[in-house]
Order: C-alpha cells, then structure tokens, then sequence
C-alpha cells in the first residue's frame, strides 16, 4: 500500500482520528471505500475539508484516501482536514508555514465536557426552589 509516491499522517479532531494517504493524481477523494461527497453529504463539510488543499495550491493534484472512526460526521471532518494538512508537509516541508499561517497543523483539543453527578448535564443546575 505504500508506496514512494505515497504520503500518510493521521488527524485528529473531538473522538474522531482520520489516516490519510495522499498520492499524487487527479483529485479523487476515498472516504471508506466510499466516494468523499457521499461520505461527507453536506457541503459545508467539503468546503472545510478542502481548506488546506486550497491555501497550498494542490487542490486538484492529489489523490485522496482516508480511513476515518469515532465521533460524528463534523469531527471526522476536521480530523480529515487536520490529516490531510499534515500529510501535504510530509509531501512538501516548503508548505509547512502556508498550513501553519492558515491554522490547519493545530490539532483542536476542544471536547465534550463530562456530565457531573446530581446535575441535569455539564453545566446545568437544577432550578432552585425557595419554598
């Protein structure tokens, strides 16, 4: 499966972790074994996949392969876009300050806050009562 011509890095966003293999051809997206735009139904998606292909010119000129598990539909999506950012290095290190400028090489560590115990969810208080 590897290749010369194959580059990998994995992504991460929320509970998904995305691999991404990136080679290079004419912008076929594999999500799963699936076609990307199915996978990925909205196109709001798409756009923020797309990002780093976008600010590094190479929209168009990569193959994409992914394997994606864990979490939703938007969390696989931005643990893909981290993925393919950090693969597109290993395909160029000169893109590094263009993903890096654009935020892509940031791995977003924000995550569901943990219900507590004797509270109706994370944040919420039960309604006081005065009488």
């Amino acid at each position: 499966m590897t290749d010369k011509n194959d580059f990998s890095a994995t992504g991460r966003r929320k509970e998904a972790a995305a691999r991404v293999w990136l080679t290079e051809g004419n912008g076929r997206f594999i999500v799963n074994k699936r076609d990307g735009g199915e996978y990925f139904c909205r196109q709001t998606l798409m756009m923020k996949i797309a990002q780093p292909l976008v600010a590094s010119e190479m929209e168009g000129k990569v193959d994409i392969k992914v394997t994606v598990t864990g979490g939703g539909l938007s969390g696989q999506a931005g643990a893909v876009r981290h993925g393919i950012a950090r693969a597109l290095i290993r395909m160029d290190p000169e893109l590094r300050t263009v993903l890096k400028r654009g935020g892509f090489l940031t791995r977003d560590a924000r995550r569901v806050e943990r219900k507590k115990y004797g509270q109706p969810g994370a944040r919420k208080k039960y309604q006081f009562s005065k009488r």
